[in-house]
């Protein structure tokens, strides 16, 4: 089981994130390098006015490829590894549910999945570009984590549950991280114009949803290709 599991989701990991960083280059990458240009040259104007803290060390990040082919392959590198994360995850979830794993059943879990973690977290905290305003990391990064594990929760109780008091109690864990709020910074300042920023968000979200549904999609068709054979035992004469 456990070596079908792990040639399953390293293979639909591989063709879904494949796939998805091929959708990249055409949507949200020229728009991240739009949006860094706009930062390096905000950066080289001198300003008057402090920082806000947390703001004014986008490029003190360490490492980071070279434009072209090393980035792009780094990149595709990072959506594959995303992709086999993805994968897992749904597998796991499906055979701890005891569902069936086929293509209506997976993409159903990959529906759930990016709606937990996607379109939930970001209605408080919407894919970023460079240069965008942003709350401290730490702060963030707990908020991003608890709200995709209340969703995922909320949706599982929800869906698998009839009892009314479960299923209202399901609605309130939904909500209630964004009652909390997500960490924001005081100041709402951008280098990058608005436009770009809000298509860039769309675009976000529109490709995790096609990766999402490309793992889902390859899991429920590769997952019986890789059952066990039967053992054919030879007849007593």
């Amino acid at each position: 089981m456990l070596s079908r599991v792990m040639s399953v989701g390293l293979l639909a990991g591989f063709l879904a994130g494949l796939l998805i960083a091929l959708v990249q280059q055409v949507t949200t990458t020229p728009l991240i390098l739009v949006a860094e240009t706009y930062e390096k040259q905000n950066e080289a104007v001198p300003h008057s006015h402090n920082h806000v803290a947390g703001h004014d060390h986008a490029h003190d990040d360490g490492w980071k490829p070279a434009d072209g082919l090393p980035r792009i392959f780094y990149t595709s590198v990072a959506t594959i590894a995303t992709a086999v994360g993805f994968a897992l995850l749904l597998l796991a979830g499906m055979i701890v549910a005891g569902d069936a794993i086929d293509e209506r059943h997976a993409l159903a879990w990959a529906i759930a999945g990016f709606v937990a973690m996607g379109l939930a977290p970001a209605a408080g905290l919407a894919p970023e570009l460079p240069g965008s305003a942003a709350g401290e990391l730490v702060a963030r990064q707990i908020w991003w984590i608890g709200t995709a594990a209340a969703t995922a929760l909320a949706l599982w109780a929800f869906l698998r549950m009839e009892n009314p008091i479960v299923r209202l109690g399901a609605i309130v864990l939904l909500v209630a991280p964004h009652f909390v709020g997500a960490p924001h910074t005081h100041a709402f300042e951008s280098k990058v114009p608005a436009e770009i920023a809000a298509q860039f968000t769309a675009l976000s979200l529109v490709v995790q949803g096609l990766l999402w549904a490309s793992v889902g999609v390859a899991v429920g068709l590769l997952w019986p290709k890789f059952a066990p054979k039967p053992v054919n035992r030879p007849v007593a004469s």
